[in-house]
């Protein structure tokens, strides 16, 4: 696996295998940093199931000042470690082992990035419950199925944009009230459904 852009652009990582750990595909984080790339610069990135912590690891090649990593898998959590230290990532990085469900709320990042396994349906619903009570400050994306239905409003949070690339889909949810008019990437249908 690689960076795909910024500061450690092409630098590769390593990611585990036969766990229940899923990279996020590199077209689809190239996808997502393009779409963050206005916000990223400065800001507090927090990787929920952060795996090898590729999502979060672009994030701070890009310019994120910082990134929290949350992992609670124990040989996934060693290799995060090892990428980070590999980086020289020790100052803009922190390492929380442990479940995103009974860690998130300690934080307070402008970015959330949440892909938990798409067999635990019922994850992304806590999860997000969580993030609607307490929102960060810019936007909260969420990696998962197509298949997938999660619902347009959590608490505070309402679903502005979902891109489709393949089986994988990305959600981004905003603070309601501060909400732009722009939904569901009905301004840029040619970007709403993404082949591959």
């Amino acid at each position: 696996m690689r960076i795909i852009a910024g500061e450690f652009r092409s630098r590769r990582i390593k990611a585990p295998e036969g766990l229940e750990v899923r990279p996020t595909p590199d077209r689809l984080r190239e996808t997502l940093f393009n779409i963050l790339a206005p916000e990223i610069e400065g800001r507090v990135f927090l990787d929920a199931y952060a795996g090898s912590g590729a999502v979060g690891i672009e994030a701070i090649s890009r310019g994120a000042a910082q990134t929290i990593f949350i992992e609670k898998h124990r040989t996934a959590f060693m290799m995060l470690q090892e990428n980070t230290v590999e980086l020289g990532l020790k100052a803009r990085a922190l390492l929380v082992k442990g479940s995103a469900r009974l860690t998130l709320d300690r934080f307070d990042p402008d970015i959330v990035f949440i892909d938990p396994p798409y067999d635990l349906e019922a994850e992304y619903h806590a999860v997000l419950e969580m993030l609607g009570e307490k929102p960060p400050r810019l936007v909260t994306v969420v990696q998962h199925s197509a298949r997938f239905s999660l619902k347009d409003r959590y608490g505070k949070i309402q679903r502005t944009r979902v891109k489709k690339q393949g089986d994988n889909s990305l959600s981004f949810y905003r603070v309601a009230d501060l909400e732009e008019p722009q939904l569901d990437g009905s301004a840029d249908p040619d970007t709403e459904n993404l082949s591959g």
